[in-house]
């Protein structure tokens, strides 16, 4: 089903999957304000270039919802809540992520180590071709953090930038949308 990583991420195949930036955990995350931001980006990015967007969250009664300024950017995309570590495990999310017919999954969110890179291996079990933005997803430990992301590159996913996809997903300058986009990557 997934396209090849070593092929750019394109908005007309990609969704977007948020996992897990929840009030409760995020205070325990290393680097948690740049999570913040770069989820934020790649949300208004894909909001602007039509990418569709699903978040998950971790038994949210425990952990608290999506955190407050992500929430207010993700409006009316679907947020499934979930008990199994991966967002697999989430009731129909992988039937959903199968129908919409976007083999491209670009992932961001939290904790790197144990939701993400779970998601990701069954993602890429399942077929999707899978991108994960290592400056949008962290654990509260670094080496956490760090192995998890070797683990998922090994696995066969596209470990890039939050920039790196926004820009594939774009394409070309020059553009309304290229206009709309550059600002939010110009912001410190």
């Amino acid at each position: 089903m997934g396209e090849a990583v070593d092929r750019p991420a394109r908005r007309e195949l990609s969704t977007l999957l948020v996992i897990d930036v929840q009030e409760r955990l995020l205070p325990h995350i290393e680097d948690r304000d740049n999570v913040v931001k770069h989820c934020g980006r790649i949300i208004q990015s894909a909001g602007i270039l039509g990418v569709p967007t699903v978040c998950t969250e971790q038994y949210p009664r425990g952990l608290g919802p999506t955190v407050a300024p992500l929430r207010e950017l993700l409006g009316d995309a679907p947020v499934r809540e979930k008990l199994a570590f991966s967002c697999c495990g989430a009731e129909g999310l992988t039937d959903d992520l199968s129908s919409r017919g976007r083999p491209q999954i670009v992932v961001v969110g939290i904790e790197a180590h144990v939701c993400v890179q779970q998601t990701v291996l069954d993602l890429l079990g399942a077929g999707f071709a899978v991108f994960v933005a290592a400056d949008a997803v962290s654990s509260r430990r670094a080496l956490d953090r760090w192995a998890a992301l070797d683990r998922m590159r090994q696995a066969g996913a596209a470990v890039t930038t939050t920039e790196a996809v926004i820009f594939e997903w774009l394409r070309v300058a020059g553009t309304a949308e290229f206009k709309q986009v550059a600002k939010l990557v110009r912001e410190p």
